[in-house]
């Protein structure tokens, strides 16, 4: 089946157009939340990062604390390592179990892995084509600032953390501009969906 990997930087709009993608059918696989269930509680995984960095790790009812371990793993770069180690490999099986799944009556005929480092990681080497939602920079800031009440800086910090924005665009195989409103966003991934949907249609011949 025909994976297409969505990207975009923070504020870009990728969850937006990953919602219109999984409205038309489209099944939808969230490595954000792929990256959450290795973690869950009673998982091996929670329990070498426990053992890790402490009971401290975890909050009261045994879940990870993420802040507390995005502030360690921020502070040294050694224990960054350690914990990509551990959980890119998990990370990357469950995607690949979830995106061959066979396939549903009524889904669509191909397959959506949504990452915000996809075009960062090997997991950009489980898709046949990367689309972009791309944005720029100064409505990026603006729309994650209102999101998520945060100041400049710390939006500024983020975006600094991701892939440029530019070398996104040149290894994008399609860029959707999401500068204007979500009725826009909407009608360019409609427009993209009959275009993937026509790609699938000729690998199955």
């Amino acid at each position: 089946m025909l994976i297409i990997g969505l990207t975009g930087g923070i504020g870009s709009g990728k969850t937006a157009a990953a919602k219109k993608f999984s409205s038309l059918h489209v099944t939808v696989i969230n490595a954000d939340t792929v990256a959450r269930e290795i973690v869950a509680s009673g998982s091996e995984a929670l329990a070498a990062i426990e053992q890790k960095f402490g009971p401290d790790i975890l909050l009261a009812n045994g879940d990870l604390d993420r802040s507390q371990l995005r502030h360690m793993i921020f502070a040294d770069p050694e224990a960054k390592i350690w914990l990509e180690s551990l959980t890119h490999p998990l990370i990357g099986v469950r995607i690949f179990e979830q995106l061959n799944q066979p396939h549903k009556k009524g889904e669509a005929n191909y397959r959506i892995l949504e990452s915000p480092l996809l075009l960062e990681t090997s997991q950009r080497q489980l898709t046949a084509r990367i689309c972009l939602i791309d944005v720029p920079t100064k409505i990026q800031l603006e729309r994650t600032m209102a999101r998520d009440n945060n100041t400049e800086q710390q939006v500024l910090a983020i975006m600094a953390s991701q892939m440029d924005g530019e070398k996104k665009r040149l290894l994008a195989d399609d860029v959707i501009n999401n500068s204007d409103n979500l009725d826009e966003l909407h009608r360019q991934v409609e427009s993209m969906h009959e275009r993937y949907q026509a790609l699938a249609k000729e690998m199955q011949l």
